[in-house]
């Protein structure tokens, strides 16, 4: 199932998303995917860094022996086909296609098999970051470096889910989440030991290999297999 929010004519709604339709407990509206927002509101977005081997022997960092965590903030949430504001103040945007589970709602303390059943489902998100920027905050939290969508998908296996990203049509990513070194559940858990879980939270769980820099008027596709492909284009900061 492919839950979603997005604009209507009786404002923000959100559903079932099925083939251009939102349906919702008490109407159906036509929706196209320009319509949609993200999928979920977040009070943080969590994110694994450091999570699949090959990133780590390309970016030259040594390998973690628990999940390495940061946080990026609901402002830096944006949704499907919304446009990405290239910052003035960085000269190295990079873009990383990440897998993402949206939390259903308030928990702490889940072990690794109880992860399933307080995951609502599954999305992707683009992890942009202001490379040149110092430290991880002024990198990857600013407004808009968060692209969520298009949807939650319900139904997904996430541990062995094939993605690509293509960046003006050119394939610069493409690997599967077995070969994350924390696999999900493994992340939700620990990261419940720290966090009080809020439903709409976001956990993402880290991008393979080759993220890469975006310029303005390029387009980020990021698909993962069964859950959807992302689509946001990066613009010049005074459009």
């Amino acid at each position: 199932m492919r839950l979603a929010r997005a604009r209507t004519p009786d404002g923000h709604r959100e559903g079932e998303f099925r083939d251009g339709t939102l349906v919702t407990d008490d109407a159906e509206y036509d929706v196209d995917e320009s319509d949609l927002l993200a999928p979920c509101e977040p009070s943080a977005v969590y994110c694994i860094g450091r999570n699949f081997a090959a990133t780590i022997e390309q970016m030259e960092y040594e390998r973690p022996d628990e999940p390495d965590f940061f946080i990026k903030p609901p402002a830096s949430v944006v949704g499907h086909r919304d446009s990405v504001s290239y910052p003035d103040w960085t000269d190295e945007l990079t873009y990383a296609g990440e897998l993402v589970a949206v939390i259903g709602e308030r928990c702490r303390g889940v072990a690794s098999e109880d992860v399933p059943g307080v995951v609502r489902g599954y999305t992707v998100m683009n992890d942009l970051d202001a490379l040149d920027q110092p430290g991880r905050t002024a990198r990857k939290a600013f407004d808009g470096s968060g692209p969520l969508g298009p949807w939650i998908e319900t139904d997904v296996d996430p541990t062995d889910v094939d993605m690509h990203t293509e960046v003006a049509g050119e394939r610069r990513q493409e690997s599967n989440t077995g070969l994350m070194l924390f696999d999900p559940s493994e992340v939700v858990s620990f990261l419940s030991e720290r966090v009080t879980f809020r439903p709409g939270d976001a956990v993402a769980f880290g991008s393979p290999a080759n993220p890469g820099t975006v310029e303005p008027g390029e387009t980020v596709d990021i698909t993962y297999d069964g859950v959807g492909t992302l689509s946001n284009r990066v613009v010049a900061p005074d459009e």
